[in-house]
């Protein structure tokens, strides 16, 4: 698995998005509350630019007339016919368990050395990044 660094976190703030050509692949990374996602920028539908769609939540309810709002900004909408997409896991909101869009680990590095893999061996310290590389792992 390849390592890609993509963008700096401050270039990438929660509710953005950034959509990358890698190795061929269009791919769309999304910052969700600070938590950093990716998906294959193509709807399984009919191939659409799934990635340019709108990022919306869902509605529950516990009762007639009552509605929730929950998950904002992890619903991903494909711009041609609707079909949204959870952006946490790839998976169809409406067919969950049959149909799915691909996802891509994604981590944020120290900007120092953003391919640096861990060495269990060397002492680690609990450090902040201010300003971390956004990695895309394909």
């Amino acid at each position: 698995m390849a390592t890609h660094p993509v963008a700096r976190v401050s270039e990438l703030p929660p509710g953005a998005r950034k959509i990358v050509e890698i190795d061929g692949r269009s791919i769309g990374v999304f910052n969700v509350e600070g938590r950093f996602y990716a998906l294959r920028n193509a709807c399984p539908h009919q191939g659409a630019p799934l990635c340019q769609g709108s990022l919306d939540g869902t509605y529950t309810s516990t009762r007639p007339g009552e509605f929730i709002r929950e998950r904002e900004g992890e619903v991903l909408t494909c711009p041609w016919h609707g079909w949204e997409f959870d952006v946490t896991t790839g998976r169809s909101v409406f067919n969950p368990h049959r149909m799915r869009v691909r996802s891509y680990e994604v981590s944020v590095a120290d900007a120092e050395d953003p391919a640096a893999p861990a060495d269990p061996t060397v002492p680690t310290f609990p450090v902040t990044v201010d300003d971390g590389v956004v990695l895309l792992h394909v």
